[in-house]
């Protein structure tokens, strides 16, 4: 389907957000279509308060900057407030019960619980008795923000999706694997290039070949050949990279040289936090290519857009 015919009625029949796997193409549309009407609005000085009187709880495990940022940047800027909930694994083990976690806090009038590093386990558990809506952020299986970001930032970019060439690029992470179903599912070509140990999960990869075709390599070239758009990410995040991980996946590394197999037109994207000479050399994430600032900042829009369709 392609998005540019598709008529949003700026209305989501799902309650949560843990995963794009759960989302149709439409349903993507949807929020696609939400992340341009609320930049709009965010470009033209507009208020938009349409979160007035709610409040966004915040559930993170693990810390971030620009995510937390945009959550509580958006929800001010909805109208709303947004709150910290202190999580402890300790606390977890220490006889916490999530039924009764998530039904109090609900009766405490949060509108929607966005949550980081919060294991797939127990995300399931968090929706199958909250009646408020469950964002999943950031954890090991999926990361339906950034994806949807990204995907909003190709549509700006280079005005489709649907027969728009991405290459990725590296290392296989959450990240990637939800960037890649999203990508499926909004009609994009999609190569993948990355190094023997270092791939996507097979159940990920057979969801997203169910969707749609997949071309899969372990040479760069051939994945980058002829390319709207060049991806890759971060290959750690709060820990140290082994000298061995880093030979490995040097030549992944997205440099003038491998840019230039795309077109050259092509984009280059990246998520952040990234590590300049590892992952990505700085002339190419800090050059005219580039659009990482660009997905930074329709973070903020993306959010604001899944809020705005989610909250109550």
């Amino acid at each position: 389907m392609d998005i540019n015919r598709y008529s949003p009625s700026y209305v989501l029949k799902q309650k949560h957000l843990i995963g794009l796997t759960d989302y149709s193409s439409e349903e993507i549309f949807e929020i696609l279509y939400a992340i341009k009407a609320m930049k709009r609005k965010f470009e033209a000085h507009e208020e938009t308060h349409i979160l007035r009187g709610t409040t966004v709880a915040l559930m993170f495990a693990d810390t971030s900057i620009r995510t937390r940022s945009a959550i509580e940047i958006g929800t001010n800027q909805l109208g709303g407030t947004c709150v910290d909930l202190p999580y402890s694994v300790d606390d977890m083990k220490a006889g916490e019960n999530i039924r009764d976690t998530v039904n109090v806090i609900s009766r405490y009038g949060v509108s929607a619980l966005i949550t980081r590093g919060i294991d797939k386990k127990m995300l399931k558990e968090f929706t199958s008795i909250s009646q408020m809506p469950i964002i999943n952020s950031h954890n090991e299986e999926c990361v339906p923000i950034q994806a949807l970001c990204d995907l909003y930032t190709i549509w700006e970019k280079t005005g489709a999706l649907n027969g728009v060439k991405l290459a990725i690029v590296g290392k296989g992470t959450s990240t990637v694997s939800s960037f890649m179903i999203g990508a499926v599912k909004c009609g994009m070509d999609v190569s993948i290039a990355m190094p023997s140990g270092y791939g996507l999960k097979r159940e990920n990869i057979e969801a997203a070949e169910q969707l749609g075709k997949i071309y899969f390599t372990d040479n760069p070239v051939l994945a980058v050949r002829d390319a709207d758009i060049v991806y890759t990410s971060a290959y750690r995040y709060h820990s140290v990279i082994p000298e061995a991980e880093k030979n490995d996946l040097a030549p992944y590394r997205v440099d003038a040289g491998l840019m230039s197999y795309a077109k050259h037109s092509a984009l280059f994207m990246h998520p952040l936090p990234a590590t300049r000479g590892l992952e990505v050399t700085s002339d190419v994430i800090d050059g005219k290519k580039s659009a990482v600032y660009d997905q930074g900042e329709n973070r903020l829009h993306t959010v604001k857009a899944i809020l705005t369709l989610l909250a109550k």
